[in-house]
């Protein structure tokens, strides 16, 4: 059964919060109101229910104590309830009457818990600490992120974020979970939350999905796996294993990357990353070691291509990527993380003009993040080609 008191008496207190009213700052008369309509409270002119008398009654007992004026259609008493009026003198006991504490002590235990986060070494979070302290003294809604009156789950949530930031030891999510909050499934239940928090407060991982970004901070659902190719051998434990008749490559996992070691690159002339599954797979050229990307690297990956690199800094670094603002950011942050030349393999213009038939048309999220990266000169061509055609081109299409 509908509690017609409670709910619109949180209706008004939430336009009340909502307020210069529940700030003092208000410089003229305010009055908070809820009016009665077929969308706001149906039930109310519903002819098949007896929920009308009921309301009334409701309605009548809040005016008794003061917490509300009811305003009749056309001044007609127990006719038709037009709306009802807040009574602002009384606004401390309509809080006690739903069981509600009012916003603004909310906000002031919120902001005392928050600065706690100021200090921790942390710059994402405290960035995102920092925005929602402003807010919050603006008497602005955090909602987004956080509930104000559940400060528990408020702090858990913050600590939650600052171990995913801090976090060096690589590991699986679940295993996260129950070693840091005692509960294996908990993290998954916030772990798209904190995903947001990171791409909205660090540039670096704006265009990163959740598993990406919990990848990259060495959490991982499943055993991380590399997966490479090419003309070399390696070395795992005394066993030499040649990987150049292995067409489809092998895959090693993150945790056991650290036990091989390269016996001979000796044959490599190119080292190429690839964006996509499918194009890793299909894809061999001799004379080159390929690796697959997954989308952006990640700590692991990057481990894998400063080994070959410090054995055969001279050979040529490649990046076979989407012709995309994607495969273009990826590239760009290849070279930026791992200190690696890497260049753009079957990324120009001519590959975009030669399998045109198969490209896509550009989002408007495309648009502008190609108008940023469009800046680089290197790319500044098939950027320009791209958005004045509307096109770019999966990894896929490409032969």
């Amino acid at each position: 059964m509908v509690q017609y008191d409670r709910k619109v008496l949180n209706h008004l207190l939430d336009t009340y919060e909502n307020s210069l009213l529940s700030t003092g700052e208000n410089k003229r008369t305010i009055q908070i109101e809820f009016r009665f309509t077929k969308t706001a409270i149906p039930s109310y002119y519903d002819e098949s229910s007896d929920e009308y008398e009921r309301i009334h009654v409701l309605m009548k007992l809040l005016e008794s104590r003061k917490l509300i004026r009811i305003i009749w259609k056309d001044n007609k008493q127990d006719y038709l309830i037009k709306k009802v009026r807040l009574m602002t003198d009384y606004v401390e006991e309509a809080y006690r009457y739903v069981g509600r504490r009012p916003k603004r002590g909310l906000e002031e235990e919120n902001i005392t818990l928050l600065q706690k986060y100021l200090d921790v070494e942390a710059p994402i979070i405290k960035a995102f600490v920092r925005y929602l302290l402003e807010r919050l003294r603006n008497h602005q809604s955090v909602k987004e992120y956080i509930a104000l009156e559940n400060l528990k789950e408020t702090e858990k949530f913050l600590q939650a974020c600052v171990l995913v930031e801090k976090n060096r030891k690589p590991c699986y999510i679940r295993e996260f979970s129950i070693r840091h909050f005692c509960d294996s499934k908990y993290f998954e239940q916030i772990e798209n939350r904190i995903a947001k928090v990171f791409r909205q407060f660090s540039e670096e991982y704006v265009e990163m999905d959740t598993m990406e970004l919990l990848a990259e901070c060495g959490i991982y659902r499943t055993p991380n796996y590399v997966y490479f190719k090419g003309e070399a051998r390696i070395l795992i434990g005394k066993e030499i294993v040649d990987l150049s008749p292995l067409k489809q490559g092998m895959g090693i996992s993150g945790e056991d990357l650290s036990s091989i070691r390269f016996s001979d690159l000796s044959r490599i002339k190119k080292v190429i990353t690839i964006e996509n599954l499918t194009s890793f797979f299909r894809y061999w050229k001799e004379d080159s070691f390929l690796i697959y990307l997954g989308g952006y690297h990640n700590r692991i990956r990057r481990t894998l291509l400063k080994m070959v690199y410090e054995i055969i800094p001279n050979a040529e670094y490649y990046h076979f990527g989407d012709i995309d603002a994607g495969g273009f950011s990826i590239l760009l942050d290849l070279r930026e993380k791992t200190g690696i030349p890497f260049m753009s393999y079957h990324m120009d213009l001519d590959t975009l003009k030669q399998y045109r038939q198969y490209g896509k048309c550009l989002t408007e999220s495309d648009r502008k993040r190609l108008k940023k990266i469009g800046k680089e000169k290197e790319f500044c061509e098939v950027i320009e080609f791209m958005l004045k055609e509307n096109v770019k081109l999966e990894q896929e299409c490409i032969i």
